[in-house]
Order: C-alpha cells, then sequence, then structure tokens
C-alpha cells in the first residue's frame, strides 16, 4: 500500500496498475484537472506539481525545514509519490468556502492576474507552481532565518531575483504569453507576500506541519504504512501496488533490494524515472514488476574516504567493497575519494559538487530542468547508457569508478581472475550477491548496453577528488541553453607536471559523438608529455577523427559535431593556459 496526501487529503491505494503516472491519477482517477498534460516527456512543464515528503513522523518539527520541490506529474510514478503531500495549483489559494470570488490568491496566482502572465492559459498552472514553489521555499528560509535571529526576529520575504525566476521557470514551456510578464510576476509575488504580512493578512500554509495537523484522525495511518517488513523473505514481501499479474516494490533496505532482485531479476529497476517515465508515455509499455528504489536512504548517502591510488588500474582491487577500501592500513599512497550513492538525485548532489568540483556543479543549471534535477537519479543517468547523457562524460573524465552489486543467482558464476577476487570479497560465497568495482570507462559496452546484467544495479559511485596539479573543463553545445539535450558535451581534465609546463596525463569524455558516452585515448596519448602550449591541443584536436565517427541526426550533422568538438578541445588548452597564467602572476 502507498500513502499520501493530495491538496490537504489523506490517500491510500493498493490495488492500482503500478504503471499509473501521477498526472493519469490526477485526472482519470481524482478528475483533478487543473493539472494540464502537454508534451507527455517531461519537457514542457505543462503538468507541473508541487511536492513535500512527510518527515518519518508526521508531527515532527523537521517538517519546518522541508523544502518543497517541484517535478513532472506526466512522467511521475504515483508510487514515487508514497510519504509526500502533493499540491496542484488549486490547493494554493485559501479557499475554504469554495467560492472563487472570495478566495485569497496565492501571491504567485495574484502576480500573474496581476502583470497579465496567462493569455491561452494552457501552461498557466505549470508556471504557478514553480513559482509558488520558489516563494514557498524562500519564505521558510526567511521564517527559518528569523527563528535564529537573523533578521532580529521578524519574517520577512526577500523577493527573489531575476536569475531565481529564469531558474525556477526554466523548465516551463510557454508558447503564447511570452516571458517577460511571467517573470515579472516572480518579481511581484515577493512583495504581494510583504504587503500581506504588512496588513496582517491570514494566509494559507502550505506547510506539512500544517496540513498534518488539520487531518490527525489519518496520522495513525500514516506512521502504520512508513515502513516496510524486511524479516521476511522477499518472496513474503507484498508489493505495495498491484492489479492483475503486475505488481510494484518498495523495498526500504538495501537487504530488501537484494532479496527482491534474486526472486524477480527481469523486473524492472525504477529510481527517478524521468527516462523510464517515457516508456509508459510515449511507448505505452506496460512493465510486469517493477522495484522501486525511492525509499533505500542507504541509496542516498555520500562520503569522504580514502582509496589507494594504485586501484584505478588494478581489476582485483576494484573487485574489492568500499569498506575494505576505507579500512586499508597499508603504506601505499592514499587518495581522497568522494563516493555518491546511486539514488541520490541531482539536487541533492549539487551542494557537495559545489564544494568539490565547481565546473562539475555549474553545468547542473544546463542539465535538464529544475523538475527533472529533482526527480533524475545519479545512478538512474548512468544505467539509462545514453550517448547524450550530461554526466558519463565528466565522470569519465574525472576516471570514477562505479560500484555494481549482482543479486541474480544465474549471475554468479562470471569466471575468471575477477571473479576469483569478488569471491573472496564476498566472505567465500556466504552473501547472496556479488559486489565489483569498476572504472566506469568498462562499464558501457554498446548503445544502450553496459555491464548491468538481470538483477544488477548501481550502488555507488567513487569520484577522486581533483588535486592542486588538476584542471577540469566542460562545455555543452545544445539548441538551447536550458532545458535540452546535448548534440555534444566535452569534459577535459589536464593534470600538469610540478613546473606546470607540461602535460603530465589527460582525460578527455565525450558525450554525444558515437554510441556510447567514451574516451578520446588518440586526442589523451597526443597530449601526453606535450609543453603547456597550444599548439599541443591544436595537434591533439586533429586526432579526434580516430576516435570517433559521429552520426548525424536532427540535433546535430557528424561534420559539425567533430568540428565543434575539435574547437572546444583547442578552446580547453586556451582557458588552461590562461588559468596557469594567472595563477604564475598571483604568486
Amino acid at each position: 500500500m502507498i500513502s499520501f496526501y493530495l491538496n490537504g487529503k489523506y490517500h491510500e491505494i493498493s490495488h492500482l496498475n503500478p504503471n499509473t503516472t501521477v498526472l493519469e491519477y490526477l485526472r482519470l482517477h481524482e478528475h483533478q484537472t487543473d493539472t494540464k498534460e502537454g508534451c507527455g516527456s517531461g519537457d514542457c512543464g505543462a503538468c507541473t506539481i508541487m511536492a513535500q515528503r512527510l518527515p518519518s513522523h508526521v508531527m515532527s518539527d523537521s517538517s519546518d525545514s522541508t523544502p518543497f520541490y517541484t517535478f513532472n506529474s506526466c512522467i511521475a510514478l504515483l508510487s514515487l509519490m508514497d510519504g509526500h503531500h502533493l499540491m496542484t495549483a488549486s490547493y494554493l489559494a485559501d479557499n475554504p468556502a469554495h467560492h472563487p470570488e472570495r478566495a485569497l490568491l496565492h501571491p504567485a496566482q495574484q502576480a500573474m492576474v496581476d502583470c497579465h502572465g496567462s493569455q491561452c492559459g494552457f501552461c498557466t498552472p505549470g508556471f504557478v507552481m514553480s513559482l509558488a514553489n520558489l516563494y514557498e521555499n524562500n519564505r521558510m528560509q526567511q521564517q527559518q532565518n528569523a527563528k535564529q535571529g537573523s533578521t532580529n526576529g521578524e519574517s520577512s520575504y526577500d523577493d527573489p531575483s531575476y536569475d531565481d525566476i529564469v531558474a525556477a521557470i526554466s523548465g516551463n514551456l510557454c508558447r503564447c504569453t511570452g516571458y517577460r510578464p511571467i517573470i515579472e510576476a516572480g518579481l511581484t509575488m515577493g512583495k504581494i507576500g510583504q504587503q500581506r504580512v504588512a496588513d496582517k493578512t491570514v494566509a494559507k500554509d502550505l506547510t506539512i506541519s500544517l496540513a498534518t495537523d488539520a487531518m490527525a484522525s489519518n496520522s495513525d495511518a500514516l506512521l502504520k504504512t512508513a515502513s516496510l517488513d524486511t524479516s521476511n523473505k522477499a518472496s513474503t514481501i507484498e508489493p505495495a501496488l498491484a492489479e492483475g499479474s503486475r505488481q510494484l516494490f518498495i523495498p526500504k533496505t538495501v537487504d530488501a533490494l537484494n532479496q527482491l532482485l534474486a526472486v524477480y531479476p527481469q523486473a524492472t529497476i525504477w529510481a527517478g524515472g524521468t527516462d523510464l517515465g517515457l516508456s509508459i508515455t510515449q511507448h505505452l509499455v506496460d512493465h510486469e514488476v517493477i522495484i522501486q528504489l525511492s525509499a533505500i536512504d542507504e541509496l542516498k548517502t555520500w562520503s569522504l574516504s580514502h582509496s589507494k591510488s594504485s586501484s584505478k588500474h588494478d581489476s582485483k582491487a576494484n573487485a574489492k567493497l568500499l569498506s575494505e577500501l576505507d579500512n586499508s592500513t597499508d603504506n601505499e599512497e592514499e587518495v581522497q575519494e568522494l563516493t555518491f550513492g546511486a539514488g541520490m538525485t541531482y539536487q541533492q548532489m549539487l551542494p557537495i559538487l559545489e564544494q568539490n568540483y565547481p565546473e562539475f556543479a555549474a553545468l547542473f543549471a544546463r542539465t535538464a530542468s529544475p523538475q527533472i534535477r529533482n526527480m533524475g537519479t545519479l545512478g538512474g543517468n548512468i544505467a539509462n547508457a545514453s550517448p547524450i547523457g550530461d554526466l558519463p562524460p565528466i565522470l569519465l573524465a574525472l576516471e570514477a569508478r562505479i560500484h555494481l552489486r549482482h543479486c541474480n543467482p544465474n549471475n554468479r558464476d562470471m569466471g575468471g581472475e575477477e571473479a576469483n577476487a569478488k569471491d573472496e570479497n564476498n566472505e567465500h560465497n556466504q552473501k547472496p550477491y556479488i559486489d565489483e568495482i569498476i572504472p566506469l570507462s568498462e562499464f558501457f559496452i554498446d548503445y544502450k548496453k553496459t555491464k548491468l546484467l538481470a538483477g544488477s544495479y548501481i550502488v555507488a559511485i567513487h569520484m577522486p577528488l581533483m588535486q592542486a596539479n588538476q584542471h577540469l573543463f566542460i562545455h555543452k553545445i545544445s539548441k538551447r541553453y536550458e532545458d535540452d539535450i546535448s548534440a555534444c558535451l566535452v569534459a577535459v581534465r589536464i593534470d600538469l607536471s610540478a613546473d606546470g609546463m607540461t602535460i603530465d596525463h589527460a582525460k578527455i569524455g565525450l558525450g554525444g559523438m558515437a554510441a556510447i558516452p567514451l574516451l578520446a585515448k588518440n586526442c589523451q596519448q597526443a597530449l601526453l608529455g606535450q609543453p603547456l602550449e597550444l599548439a599541443s591541443f591544436e595537434k591533439a584536436a586533429k586526432a579526434l577523427p580516430m576516435d570517433v565517427s559521429p552520426l548525424t541526426d536532427v540535433r546535430a550533422s557528424r561534420e559539425y559535431r567533430l568540428h565543434v568538438v575539435q574547437r572546444l578541445l583547442i578552446k580547453c588548452g586556451k582557458q588552461l593556459i590562461k588559468e596557469t597564467q594567472t595563477e604564475r602572476e598571483s604568486s
């Protein structure tokens, strides 16, 4: 059974097609037609709604700090909303008597009216939800600041900046009104909120604590379904949703996931579903068995640890578990390594990337949309194996490693030297699964084909931290600046010698240039040992046709891709030379 709140009303569901999306449920089951269906693929934002995750205990004070977020309801499974409060545009207004003329519109709604931000109105609910999400998160942050004394105990509503508003609506498309009045509405809604505070107008509070207080009679039911009994074997775990032969499971722990995959190795593994959702809406696939990863907190953690630098190129060492790498005590040289759980969303990764890989983090503003970044996961992006995925080329350039787990008993005899290493690491075959950690460059085999087998999943990604002599450059080419897939993407990491005058090591990750994300090995080789001069990069760029032979498609021609990537490699050289010159001058 799944449970959630929809516009303040508690819902429990157990008998439903697991392939049901949030949008389908809203419009066809609840007749909540204020949420619109546009593209059905997560691109236009017309279906945008707002959600807030319920805390583990519905009456917990921690709910005050839980942010709202938006997502595309057209491609999100309803089961992903287990333990959430969902809000559509009609819920934002304070309208207890159901008389529109007496309703107090949400500041985002009122601002859209005042600034004439709607013509045909089809996209308007989605824009309203994106603006309201920005407003509410900003308001909650201001309340936290007030509690901490940073605003002298007075609640205030700072206006979001122009850039904040553009970023918030970057996943919403308008085909007739134009964006100027909508952006003006975003700039105005803060002033409306401030005026209401000054007028002491009691506005509707959308925070979870108030929503759950108003429905205390349902609290016990919510707590009762908050956890899954993982003491049973997978064969006895009840599906969260079922209809006919179709089943959906929501394991709460990695152990439960391992058990389920051993029983259902052919199941569809569902993380954020930002690409898999299209299999339902565009290709009309009806998945028989779905195992949803959204409730496994162990896959959403990150850590900073040490690993042996020699393990990057040692297949046996790569098969060791993370715990063994962390606990090694010999005298081999160690490097710091950042580990992201495969279930972390883009948005969850962003603050960690900003601290450790600022160039990587900067790309996120151009990766998909806020709605997608709130749902899409690191593991899902990699497992999808799209040749135009934004993350894999960067991870390849960073020499990331991928932690795989194989749970299908039929796949455990994998043969060879690596299998023996895995057997040793799994306590003489006592564990019901096999772990392996391999370079990401070995993970992608062919178009949409990877090292993942039936019953396998991605546990984590390990990324060495950048050293002082390493420099990272990332360039994405797409038709739209935001919310668009790549025509091509280049990630270049250059390691310089101690004096900063020679290229000691180079990794060049490419996306959109072949059937899989890959490293440009000939270009890399052409840079090794070369002086830090523009001519070195010009020479390396000429080797690109030996690495890839891209296709012509609707995004770009073969010739365009080759020419652009060659110029981007040279641009990276110019950036590096300028960067090192600045460093020398400042020192």
